[in-house]
């Protein structure tokens, strides 16, 4: 995948009650006759199409420009003389947790001398990425030392006619979901952590999940209590190569003391698993009070006002009596969630691929198909650890018939999964090994997957609608219906974004709808599902990404990635979080990853969305309680 960092810009109205302490120049603010002056700007917002975004820059020397992605539409939005911008500089150290925060007004910070059409028009010049910049002024000498962001000011006729503040969503280049490739089943590439480079793959690999609950104040767990797990797995063919283990303590007492317990409890399991083989297995631990689950199970019962104390509040209550009564919950919140990634015992990893390529060929001379395919995944683990040259693949000594057509079909699916940079050259292998299977299901799976990579990256001309019926037609050959649908979103996934290059918005609209409308037709794994949010908020469907996302935002063992983004979309959003449940998914955050969710409410050009978030009381007490020392 190719993966690089880039910044959406949410535009969100702001109107409030007129205060003004300062220096407003011409600007004029309208009253009553707000709707009457303003209606030429009110029309050109409202025919703005969602794909226009525009942002206030800076570049070394303090100079401040106006970003607009649309020529047309800024022509439109200047036209007459009195139409312009401002910008109010607004500073972090307003929203101070240790004072009363300041009375809501129209112009949060200082407010820099407004820029009319004519100015603008006459610096309006091209930058970077399809984008124009305008000269709106230049940063004052109080605010260089500050941690700032520039709300801006939209006016018609020298009237403030829209106030916008700028919220940046951290976002990555989304890809297509996921379709894999058929080896001996159908092989992914890509792994859960949704943020990483290192994209893996294995041919032995399985990866179990299970819970182990604690018992209140056992820290530790003997090769004796593990020993019926270890043996349930049946590990007779696997070692455990990596653990990663969840620990989660119920919210009543200390939180050090809990997180204490947690670790000592999840290092016990570790141990004892260990005991039971010789490959030293790698480790993965992370702690947190159980406060997901708690607010979860207080929900509807006469606990429920617990909801809206804080943190230490609600530790205060649970002593006595009442942490007696709600026992009944707490003895489920203790618990390890453990992921195993198990690895398939290789009795040839220790020979070299010279050897073992021998004794492939000679399984493939004497007909033991089985032992064959054992012997080529084993080649092929030792590609993908660099132990061997890929040229390798060429001494093996396979007949062109039709029953070794699973050894040439999995050779070219490796190629790819291995380099990228092979994609044709497989396609090709691929396209001339279904000349002698013409009906292999796997064979036809693998052609049309590369063919949707090769279309996106514009490798190859690829006939649209002959490439549909290409997918549809899978059936036949046995494809699930999963694996159809899935490809039937990356196609119009690619579809959205040919549509999107040529501003043709009516039919991107209509390629995104048909995503929203069958992504429930498909299993999503949590890499697919940030993929597919990410997408559409770039395609400005917000609401769509809201969607696909809230229903895993309450489980404890969330993906961490899945949850910082849905925050991302949400946190803006005034009718969402005044929702009671939506301290449950923040507290949720904070056990995750604390640093990360106070990173939230940084500067919109410093990596957080944006610290103007603290206007609003719910959201500055939750950042003063737990970002705040």
């Amino acid at each position: 995948m190719y993966k690089h960092q880039f910044y959406f810009l949410l535009l969100v109205l702001f109107c409030s009650v007129i205060s003004f302490a300062q220096n407003t120049f011409d600007i004029q603010f309208p009253q009553n006759d707000r709707n009457a002056v303003c209606q030429r700007c009110f029309q050109v917002f409202s025919q703005k199409p969602k794909e226009v975004s525009f942002s206030i820059k800076m570049d070394k020397t303090n100079t401040l420009f106006f970003e607009v992605n649309d020529r047309k539409w800024f022509n439109l939005l200047f036209k007459n003389a009195g139409d312009g911008i401002a910008v109010d500089i607004v500073a972090k150290d307003r929203y101070g947790c240790l004072e009363v925060l300041p009375e809501l007004q129209q112009i949060r910070g200082e407010l820099l001398k407004p820029v009319y059409a004519a100015a603008l028009k006459n610096t309006l010049k091209a930058a970077k990425d399809d984008k124009f910049r305008a000269r709106i002024g230049r940063l004052p000498d109080a605010f260089k030392n500050k941690e700032i962001e520039f709300n801006i000011l939209f006016l018609s006729d020298k009237n403030l006619c829209q106030y916008y503040t700028i919220f940046n969503l951290e976002s990555y280049q989304w890809d297509l979901l996921d379709m894999g490739m058929y080896l001996d089943s159908i092989t992914y590439k890509t792994k859960l952590s949704a943020k990483t480079d290192n994209d893996q793959y294995s041919l032995k690999q399985k990866i179990l999940t299970f819970t182990i609950p604690f018992e209140k104040n056992k820290s530790t767990y003997s090769q004796d209590d593990i020993k019926p797990l270890y043996d349930s797995l049946r590990l007779t063919d696997f070692n455990i190569r990596k653990i990663d283990i969840k620990a989660y303590a119920s919210v009543e007492g200390n939180a050090k003391r809990n997180l204490k317990l947690q670790n000592e409890r999840a290092s016990s399991i570790v141990e004892a698993m260990q005991a039971f083989q010789e490959p030293t297995i790698a480790t993965k631990v992370s702690t947190s009070e159980n406060w997901v689950e708690f607010l979860n199970d207080i929900s509807g019962t006469s606990y429920e006002s617990f909801k809206s104390l804080s943190k230490n509040e609600i530790k205060q209550k649970l002593v006595g009596a009442t942490s007696q009564e709600l026992e009944k919950y707490l003895r489920n919140h203790r618990k390890a969630v453990v992921h195993l990634e198990l690895e398939r015992i290789d009795k040839y990893k220790d020979m070299t691929t010279e050897v073992i390529i021998i004794l492939f060929n000679q399984a493939i001379g004497d007909d033991n198909l089985d032992e064959a395919s054992i012997l080529q995944n084993s080649i092929f683990e030792q590609l993908k650890d660099k132990e061997a040259n890929p040229e390798v693949l060429a001494s093996m000594e396979i007949p062109k018939q039709l029953k070794y057509v699973p050894f040439f079909n999995k050779n070219s699916a490796f190629r790819y999964l291995k380099d990228e940079r092979n994609l044709l050259i497989a396609y090709k292998e691929l396209q001339e090994l279904e000349k002698l299977a013409p009906k292999d299901k796997k064979i036809k799976y693998n052609i049309a997957a590369l063919k949707m990579r090769i279309w996106r990256y514009n490798v190859e001309p690829i006939k649209q609608e002959s490439f549909k019926s290409e997918i549809l037609a899978l059936k036949k050959y046995g494809i699930k219906q999963q694996l159809i649908n899935r490809m039937l979103v990356n196609y119009h996934i690619i579809k959205s974004e040919l549509y999107m290059r040529e501003r043709d918005y009516n039919n991107k609209d209509k390629s995104v709808k048909y995503i929203v409308e069958n992504y429930n037709n498909v299993l999503l794994k949590d890499y697919d599902y940030l993929s597919l949010a990410q997408f559409l908020t770039y395609y400005a469907d917000l609401k769509a990404a809201e969607d696909l996302l809230q229903p895993k935002m309450k489980t404890v063992d969330v993906n961490e990635n899945l949850l910082f983004y849905y925050l991302n979309l949400t946190l803006v959003n005034k009718e969402v979080i005044q929702n009671p449940e939506y301290r449950t998914i923040m507290l949720n955050a904070i056990n995750l990853n604390k640093e990360r969710f106070c990173r939230l409410f940084n500067a919109s050009n410093e990596g957080g969305v944006t610290f103007q978030l603290l206007e609003d009381d719910y959201l500055h007490d939750t950042y003063c309680e737990n970002c705040e020392q």
